[in-house]
């Protein structure tokens, strides 16, 4: 499930959105907002993957107000204004809807929103999420994931053959995203690809020779997977 907020500072349009999310299972609308400033409030707490944005508000047009992000969702601009059009695109933006918007266009927008959030399973050996950080979207192949560091508001991707990536979200953002049976929160600062474990004591587990603290509140829930894991 795709989570998106909407902010437009006219009601009408939030209404719109609203009745077009509600018609795909795959978007959850989580919030709308007239007020940026709320709207920012909102993501500093509850991060989603897609923004439905008006470029034109009073506080500030969306392409500044999108670029001050400091994580940057998957974006959809909306305006009913054209020219505004090349400044969306300039900033990655996935699509942009002009007003009014029509169901059929907005369809088009979200099949372009599932082709970059979907993670392929016909074959695991090309699974991969998508992160947002240094400004782009990042490709990471399950697979080349050694482990994931929890360091306050950020995560480090530590990744096999290249530089870690460090991205701005939480653990349990970024758990979310991975399948339970391939990864295994194993500290509050560690989730761990579980194919890549080599030995596993009481309070350590070890990856070839690095070893990670397991944490005493995921203890029981790790041993329980693992030994789910072997049946």
């Amino acid at each position: 499930m795709i989570k998106a907020i909407a902010i437009d500072d006219e009601p009408l349009a939030l209404t719109i959105l609203e009745h077009f999310c509600s018609k795909t299972n795959d978007i959850s609308l989580e919030k709308t907002f007239t007020s940026q400033k709320e709207a920012l409030n909102y993501l500093e707490k509850f991060p989603v993957d897609l923004l439905f944005l008006d470029i034109q508000m009073p506080e500030n047009d969306g392409v500044s107000f999108y670029k001050s992000l400091q994580i940057k969702p998957l974006v959809i601009f909306t305006t009913a204004f054209d020219h505004y059009a090349v400044e969306g695109f300039n900033v990655n933006a996935v699509d942009y809807l002009m007003k009014p918007i029509a169901h059929e266009r907005f369809e088009t927008a979200i099949d372009k929103v599932k082709k970059l959030k979907q993670l392929p399973t016909v074959s695991a050996e090309d699974a991969f999420i998508l992160i947002r950080a240094d400004y782009k979207l990042n490709r990471i192949y399950l697979k080349n994931i050694l482990f994931i560091e929890g360091l306050d508001d950020y995560v480090q991707i530590h990744i096999e053959g290249q530089s870690k990536i460090v991205a701005r979200m939480s653990m349990k953002n970024i758990m979310e995203q991975l399948p339970e049976k391939d990864f295994i929160r194993i500290h509050r600062s560690f989730i761990i690809p579980i194919r890549r474990i080599t030995s596993v004591q009481s309070k350590q587990i070890f990856i070839n020779d690095q070893e990670f603290p397991v944490g005493d509140t995921y203890k029981a829930s790790i041993f329980q997977q693992l030994t789910d894991k072997k049946e």
